[in-house]
């Protein structure tokens, strides 16, 4: 088996159910080709950086998972048919993976996001914040102090020559 990331644009006009649709077809031509997903990833709505058939903002999502080649086939077709979908990649990873191990991958995972919900539950709940908390996607949690801006009045600042 090998490893695969699929990032989807579709419309942004369409209605929460319908990009749900389009997600759960896509994991059932996995789950159906005995492909292992190891998450699904919705994005949000974004800018698109040029149009696309008239279309101004796009919704997007990924989907890692592990299967062959005829999976990926199979998810580019109907891709290819669907008009709602604006744009799609699929890009391979590095290295081949086997189903214990994508299985021990979700579970991990899982695992670190209720981890880190519990942890910004119990964080929220304090009154004070002096720095926010970022969760990357890889799932490591690094703290930010917050920006602060200073505000010069005319007089502090100096001009050269003077």
């Amino acid at each position: 088996m090998k490893r695969y990331e699929v990032v989807t644009i579709v419309k942004a006009d369409l209605a929460e159910e319908d990009v749900t649709a389009i997600i759960e077809r896509s994991q059932t031509i996995i789950t159906d080709r005995k492909g292992v997903i190891a998450k699904v990833d919705k994005w949000g709505k974004r800018r698109l950086a040029y149009e696309i058939n008239k279309q101004k903002d796009g919704f997007y999502f990924l989907i890692d998972f592990a299967g062959n080649g005829a999976i990926v086939a199979e998810i580019e077709r109907n891709f290819k048919i669907d008009d709602r979908i604006l744009k799609f990649m699929t890009v391979k990873k590095e290295g081949a993976v086997t189903r214990e191990g994508m299985d021990q991958e979700v579970a991990a995972a899982e695992v670190k996001r209720t981890q880190i919900r519990i942890e910004t539950d119990s964080s929220a709940s304090s009154e004070e914040r002096p720095a926010q908390q970022v969760v990357r996607a890889a799932g490591d949690v690094k703290t930010r102090r917050p920006f602060v801006k200073k505000i010069y009045n005319k007089e502090e600042q100096t001009v050269k020559g003077e």
